[in-house]
C-alpha cells in the first residue's frame, strides 16, 4: 500500500489506496486531504513497479499539537471524504442530498451496492430481494449504501451459439464496472451480488484492484426439477438433446425435462461453475460460511444477505482489505475446497486471473500440486448423484472445510472477512459428517484418493492443459483423431450420429483469440453423454467448458491453434492419447513429419 512517512515521527502510518494503475490519483488525493490543511510536502518517491507512493512530509506549523491533529486525520480517514468533505465538495453533497443523504450521513461509510439482479436469467433473477435486505442492513449498521446495477450474460442461454463468445469476456466487463462505480465516487465499501458464473470472478477481481473493504454474496442455487422421480438440472436439458437426437428418450420425456429442469430462481444446481466459485469464495474468506449453497428462494439466503451487510461494516470499521485475506495460502484453501467438491474446470482460469488482481504468484502448476494431496470427498453432479442443496443439508462448504483442517490440508491461520481466522470460523462445526447421508463421504472413503482437475502436458500442449476426470472408469484413452474447426461443426457430426466410441473429437479455434472468446464446449460433451459416449469417447479443446461437463474431456489446450499450436497440425485419423494417470496429452505421428 501506498505510505505516507511522517517526517519527525518514528512511526509510519499507511493509507491503502489501488495499486500502480492509480498512484498518481492517490497522490493527489494525498495532497488534496493533507497537504493544504495540516503539512508542507517536503519529498515525492513514486515506485510504479511495486504500486508504492512515498510522500515525505512536514507539519506546516510548530509544536506537537500540529502533528496530533494530522496524525489523528490519518487515522479518521475515509475514502468516501474525498467527495463529501470541505467548502468545495457542496456540490457533491447537494446531489447526494437528492437520493437519500441528509446532515449526519456525510460522515457515515458509504458502501456501494453492485446489484447484478437481471430477469435474463434464473441464476439472477432471485437477487433483488437480497440487495433489499442488504440496503436495510448497511443503513441499520451505520452505513450509507449506493446501489448500482452489474450486467450479466447467461451461458446456458448462450451455449452453442456465436452468443457464446461474449461469456469469458464479461468478467472483465463485470470486473470494470464495479471499479468504476465504486473508485468513481471514492466509496468506503462494497458488497457485490450476483449469481451467473463470471458475476463471481469478476466481482473478486473487482474487489482486490480496488483494494477497498469488500465482502460477496452469493445469489444461491436453484432447487433441483424432478422429472419422472429424477433431480434435474440445467444439465439433464444438454444432455436430453443427444439421447432424443440418438432415439434414446420419447419426446414426452424430451419436453418434460425441459419443462422441468429449472423450478426455481438460483443458479444452475449441480457443482457447476457458479456454485464452484460462490463455494470457493467461503474457504478464500471472502464470503460467510454456510452461505454459498443456500437455495436463492429460501429465507436463510436473504438473512445472510443482511449478515454479510453487517460483517461488511465492521470490517470497513477494522480496515479489513481484500488484499489481507487474499494471500497464497487463502487461495490454497480456495483450491483446496474446489478439489475436495468435484468443482468445475472453470476454477483453473478464474483462480489464474483472481491471483493476479492480488498480486499473488499462482501457476498452473499449483493446481497439479494441489491435486495430487487433496482427495475429492463430494458426491455431486454433474459425474454424482447431488446437487447443491442436498450439499447444503448434508453439511456444505464448512463441513469439508474442517474435515480439510483437521487432516492438514487447510491454513487455519488465514484470515477471513469477519476478522476471525478460518481455524475460528470452524471451530463449533462436527470433526465428521453425519453418518446418515453420503453426500460428503468420510474422510476414510472418498470418492477418489486425489482431486480431479488434472494438469497434461505433451507435444499437444507443451504449455499445459486442463483434465477433468471425475466419474470415469478408465481416465485414459487411445484413438483416431476427428478434427473439427469450430463447435458447431463438431456439434453438427455429433447430432448426425457420426462420433463413435473410441474417436478422440478435437474442436479447435476456439481459444481466447481463436473464438474469439473461448467459447464452453457443454453442447457437444451434453450431447455425447445422451447418446452413451460421454466415457468412451475423448474430447480436446483450446477452448473451455462448462461446469455442467463431465467424461473424458480435456480444455485449455496452449497454446491455442490461432497462435500456431500444435492442436492446429492435427489432421483426421491421427493417434492421439489422453493419459490422466501420466498426466499426458500426445500426439503420435512419424518422426519425420
Amino acid at each position: 500500500p501506498p505510505a505516507i512517512s511522517l517526517r519527525g515521527v518514528s512511526k509510519k502510518y499507511q493509507l491503502y489506496e489501488s495499486l500502480s494503475h492509480r498512484i498518481y490519483e492517490a497522490l493527489h488525493t494525498f495532497k488534496k486531504t493533507f497537504h493544504r490543511e495540516f503539512w508542507a510536502l517536503r519529498d515525492i518517491n513514486l515506485d510504479v513497479d511495486r504500486g508504492q507512493v512515498v510522500v515525505v512530509l512536514g507539519p506546516s506549523g510548530s509544536g506537537k499539537s500540529t502533528m496530533i491533529r494530522c496524525i489523528n486525520r490519518l487515522e479518521e480517514h475515509q475514502e468516501g471524504d474525498i467527495v463529501v468533505d470541505g467548502v468545495e465538495q457542496a456540490p457533491s453533497r447537494a446531489m447526494l442530498r437528492a437520493v437519500g443523504f441528509g446532515d449526519g450521513d456525510f460522515k457515515k461509510p458509504i458502501v456501494g451496492v453492485a446489484n447484478g439482479h437481471s430477469t435474463m436469467n434464473p441464476c439472477n433473477a432471485g437477487i433483488q430481494p437480497l440487495v433489499d435486505r442488504a440496503m436495510d442492513a448497511l443503513k441499520s449498521a451505520g452505513a450509507m449504501p449506493q446501489v448500482f446495477g452489474v450486467p450479466t450474460i447467461t451461458d446456458g442461454i448462450g451455449m452453442g451459439t456465436e452468443a457464446m463468445k461474449y461469456s469469458l469476456v464479461s468478467r472483465e466487463v463485470i470486473a470494470d464496472c464495479i471499479e468504476t462505480s465504486v473508485n468513481g465516487q471514492s466509496m468506503d465499501g462494497v458488497l457485490v451480488c450476483g449469481g451467473c458464473d463470471k458475476n463471481m470472478p469478476g466481482g473478486m477481481i473487482a474487489m482486490l484492484r480496488m483494494n477497498v473493504p469488500g465482502i460477496y454474496v452469493y445469489a444461491g442455487t436453484i432447487k433441483p426439477g424432478k422429472w419422472k422421480g429424477q433431480d434435474l438440472t440445467i444439465v439433464s436439458a444438454f444432455e436430453a438433446v443427444g439421447s432424443y437426437a440418438a432415439g434414446k428418450m420419447s419426446k414426452a420425456d424430451f419436453i418434460g425435462i425441459e419443462k422441468n429442469a429449472c423450478p426455481s430462481v438460483g443458479a444452475c444446481g449441480g457443482m457447476y461453475t457458479a456454485n464452484t466459485m460462490s463455494s470457493s469464495f467461503e474457504a478464500l474468506g471472502m464470503s460467510i460460511l454456510g452461505s454459498s449453497q443456500m437455495a436463492s428462494p429460501d429465507p436463510e439466503k436473504a438473512d445472510s444477505a443482511a449478515y454479510s451487510a453487517k460483517v461488511l461494516v465492521n470490517a470497513i470499521k477494522q480496515n479489513i482489505r481484500p488484499r489481507d485475506i487474499v494471500t497464497r495460502k487463502s487461495i490454497e484453501n480456495a483450491v483446496a475446497l474446489i478439489m475436495a467438491t468435484g468443482g468445475s474446470t472453470n476454477a483453473v482460469l478464474h483462480f489464474l486471473a483472481i491471483a493476479h488482481a492480488a498480486q499473488v504468484k499462482w501457476t498452473i502448476d499449483d493446481f497439479e500440486r494441489m491435486r495430487r494431496k487433496v482427495p475429492v470427498l463430494c458426491d455431486l453432479k454433474p459425474s454424482g448423484r447431488y446437487v447443491a442443496v442436498d450439499f447444503h443439508r448434508a453439511g456444505g462448504v464448512p463441513q469439508v472445510l474442517k474435515m480439510l483442517l483437521n487432516n492438514g490440508l487447510l491454513h487455519g491461520d488465514c484470515m477471513t472477512i469477519t476478522g476471525r481466522t478460518m481455524a475460528q470460523e470452524l471451530k463449533n462445526i462436527p470433526d465428521a459428517p453425519r453418518a446418515n447421508q453420503d453426500v460428503i463421504r468420510q474422510w476414510s472413503n472418498p470418492m477418489y484418493k486425489q482431486g480431479h482437475l488434472a494438469i497434461l502436458k505433451g507435444n499437444l500442449s507443451p504449455e499445459g492443459c486442463v483434465a477433468k476426470i471425475t466419474g470415469l472408469r478408465s481416465p485414459k484413452i487411445t484413438g483416431p483423431a476427428r478434427v473439427f474447426d469450430s463447435e458447431n461443426a463438431c456439434m453438427k457430426a455429433i447430432m448426425a450420429k457420426k462420433i463413435k466410441a473410441g474417436d478422440v473429437v478435437v474442436i479447435r479455434y476456439e481459444g481466447p483469440k481463436g473464438g474469439p472468446g473461448m467459447q464452453e464446449m457443454l453442447a457437444p460433451t451434453g450431447a455425447l453423454t445422451g447418446q452413451g459416449l460421454g466415457e468412451s469417447v475423448g474430447l480436446i479443446t483450446d477452448g473451455r467448458f462448462s461446469g455442467g461437463t463431465w467424461g473424458m474431456v480435456v480444455g485449455h489446450v496452449a497454446p491455442e491453434a490461432f497462435e500456431g499450436g500444435p492442436i492446429a497440425l492435427v489432421k483426421e485419423g491421427d493417434s492421439i492419447t489422453i493419459d490422466a494417470d501420466k498426466l499426458l496429452i500426445q500426439l503420435y505421428v512419424p518422426a519425420k513429419e
